[in-house]
């Protein structure tokens, strides 16, 4: 139903436009500096970025990061522990469950390849991120 492609070079135009979107700039922040640490990131080693499809359509942005490359605020985790990061760029998709179903698919992945735990930090006043979540 999903599918989770490796995000490329070829990626940043449709990744800028979402970050621009204006269901996506109050929780992510100011498009272009949010852009720069994106595309920033496509070859750090300890951060997968991917873009999510759903019948052939990209609609979302997905990042997973090795929590030991940042300082995440997370406190002790097991070795090998996730964090996760998202948005839907395309605001037709929104509040059709796709968040929650994309999310728990690629969370069951990793789990199911070995990942001990994954941790995620939405803004508490995101309603709908929180949702997801849940």
């Amino acid at each position: 139903m999903y599918e989770f492609r490796p995000m490329t070079a070829a990626d940043l135009p449709l990744v800028k436009r979402w970050l621009a979107m204006p269901h996506v700039t109050p929780w992510w922040g100011d498009a272009n500096e949010q852009f720069e640490l994106v595309s920033g990131d496509l070859s750090h080693p300890a951060m997968d970025q991917f873009i999510v499809a759903s019948e052939g359509r990209p609609f979302a942005y997905l990042q997973c990061y090795d929590l030991t490359a940042w300082n995440s605020g997370f406190g002790t985790q097991p070795r090998g522990t996730r964090g996760i990061d998202q948005f839907i760029g395309e605001p037709d998709l929104l509040d059709r469950g796709h968040g929650s179903a994309f999310i728990r698919t690629f969370a069951d992945g990793l789990l199911r390849a070995g990942t001990p735990r994954l941790v995620t930090d939405p803004d508490p006043d995101n309603a709908r991120a929180v949702r997801a979540y849940e």
